[in-house]
């Protein structure tokens, strides 16, 4: 699971990096609020956590342009401040949850257990997008009409994506990143190979859903609602 540790103060950051990575998060740190919001919007990250008070754009500010932009990402929002005022700006600026400084390591990776499991899929594993079900577990996609195909480990991890954000366009860059772990020219051709066997499987299985190609900008995901 990849985490965004947005916290200014050194010593803390890394203390919490380290914290993060030896209970096996893939952590990614900035110390200001452009950066966090830049890393963010990328929309990689499968949890967020924001410190309030950062040079150039509060913790505030960067959830709620967040988002604005569309980002789903859980946040949690970590903060010396305690007063109710700056709780409820905090979860009304869109984070899921907010902790205060001084806190215990093992109610902060309670927290981040907790927000984890809202972004993960359903009980069964399953992820739903119309008429298609993609059981990630087992790395198969099944369709209403009964139609079913096993995935390849990439193409799940793509269609998984898609499924996730279904209804937004994400970039070839966002994907190669979520996908391959790195940006690279060879990284940004293997997404549209990919791409077109995530097609191929969607028309096997028969699905009313698509993977429409934007030109220069990206990739979506667009199911309809089968009636």
């Amino acid at each position: 699971m990849k985490i965004l540790l947005a916290e200014d103060e050194k010593r803390m950051n890394r203390a919490l990096c380290e914290i993060l990575r030896q209970e096996g998060y893939e952590v990614t740190s900035v110390d200001n609020g452009e950066d966090a919001l830049y890393e963010i919007e990328s929309g990689v990250y499968d949890l967020c956590v924001l410190d309030v008070m950062m040079p150039g754009m509060n913790g505030f500010a960067v959830s709620k342009k967040a988002r604005a932009s569309g980002v789903r990402t859980p946040i949690l929002m970590l903060t010396a401040k305690s007063e109710l005022d700056d709780k409820v700006e905090g979860l009304d600026s869109g984070a899921d949850d907010y902790l205060t400084k001084p806190f215990l390591t093992k109610e902060l990776l309670a927290r981040l257990r907790a927000l984890g499991r809202r972004s993960l899929p359903t009980n069964d594993g399953s992820l739903t997008c119309g008429d298609l079900t993609l059981d990630v577990k087992n790395a198969l996609l099944k369709c209403d009409n009964g139609q079913s195909v096993r995935l390849g480990e990439k193409e799940l991890r793509i269609i998984e994506y898609l499924i996730a954000n279904q209804g937004q366009v994400l970039s070839r860059e966002q994907i190669a990143l979520k996908v391959w772990g790195y940006e690279s020219d060879s990284e940004y051709n293997n997404v549209e190979v990919y791409m077109s066997f995530a097609r191929r499987k969607l028309a096997f299985v028969g699905s009313k859903c698509e993977i429409k190609a934007l030109r220069g900008i990206g990739y979506e995901l667009r199911c309809r609602d089968v009636q």
